[in-house]
């Protein structure tokens, strides 16, 4: 018998819906079952006693696992969905009694694990010291999926995402440049236009990360595909490969500077991509997560007053559905 563990409220709540998700993301019963917080034969009997009340199977042998039917997959989606909206509910039921001391879940680009996501943390805590934090980071796409289906309360991204199933709120505006090798023939040009780089050996980010998806654009605008040498996960990973004389890259200016290998350049016209933190526009934020959001935002404002910076907060009032 799995070790299924301890049972957390959700899989209390709805086991059954917990175990339909966790098959659709992994494959395997017994793992599965034990997500659900129950043995694997009842949860062999769960499944085939909906099969049978459905009249076709949810499950086909496939190798050491199993896949999902049509049908499961049909009930699995569903699931998801179910999963996402009662684990937003139950955070908020938990914080209810004392938002001071609720968890907030707040995905982010490795990109801002260096410097942006501390600093907003550290600042944050010193005003809401027994706010609990999970932290949790990967590619763009990925992170706009944790919000979507309800893995994460707020995502700290770029670019931000036009479609109206997020709220957004602008943080910040990155002016983007041109990384090549110190001995480049470009390294002395104060500028250089997108189009003059059709030919040279791109350094980037894989596909699903924002950056590489701004990086494509741009070259698409500019009538060409990059040729992509190295792809990594890592905006210093490129540098370095960059710095190694191997490519050329487009990415934010370094902090505090370029290593000594490699020179930035400012692109003509000029490039940007603005950072954001990002929720699912049709659920409320639980008590902790809006407040971390409310007092980012009016961070986010106050250095911008100091820069003398009149850039905008766009925080649609029609997605902002929150408490």
């Amino acid at each position: 018998m799995a070790d299924v563990g301890e049972p957390t409220p959700l899989t209390r709540l709805a086991p059954r819906v917990a175990l339909l998700s966790a098959l659709a993301a992994d494959g395997n019963l017994t793992r599965a079952a034990a997500a659900a917080g129950v043995p694997q034969p009842t949860a062999s009997r769960w499944l085939a006693a909906l099969s049978e009340a459905l009249g076709t199977p949810l499950l086909v042998p496939d190798g050491r696992r199993v896949r999902l039917t049509p049908a499961g997959a049909c009930l699995a989606d569903a699931a998801g969905r179910a999963m996402a909206e009662l684990s937003a509910g139950l955070r908020q039921a938990e914080q209810e009694a004392d938002p001071e001391r609720g968890r907030v879940v707040l995905a982010f680009l490795h990109t801002m694990g260096e410097r942006r996501v501390p600093d907003q943390l550290r600042a944050f805590r010193r005003k809401h010291p027994r706010v609990r934090f999970t932290l949790v980071q990967g590619a763009h796409e990925d992170l706009l999926d944790h919000v979507r289906h309800g893995r994460a309360d707020l995502a700290m991204t770029a670019p931000l995402p036009a479609s109206d199933e997020f709220g957004v709120l602008v943080l910040d505006t990155q002016h983007l440049v041109v990384l090549v090798p110190a001995e480049h023939p470009l390294a002395g040009r104060s500028y250089v236009r997108m189009a003059e780089l059709a030919d040279e050996q791109f350094i980037g980010m894989k596909p699903g990360y924002g950056l590489r998806a701004i990086v494509d654009e741009l070259a698409g605008a500019a009538g060409f595909t990059p040729a992509l040498a190295f792809e990594g996960e890592e905006v210093d990973t490129v540098r370095g490969l960059v710095a190694a004389g191997l490519g050329v890259a487009v990415v934010p200016p370094a902090d505090p500077g370029p290593s000594p290998d490699a020179v930035e350049i400012a692109l003509r016209p000029a490039a940007e991509r603005r950072i954001g933190l990002v929720w699912a526009a049709d659920r409320p934020l639980a008590p902790s997560a809006a407040a971390f959001l409310d007092f980012v935002g009016g961070r986010a404002v106050a250095q911008r007053r100091e820069r003398g910076d009149d850039g905008t907060v766009r925080t649609p009032t029609r997605t902002r559905n929150r408490r």
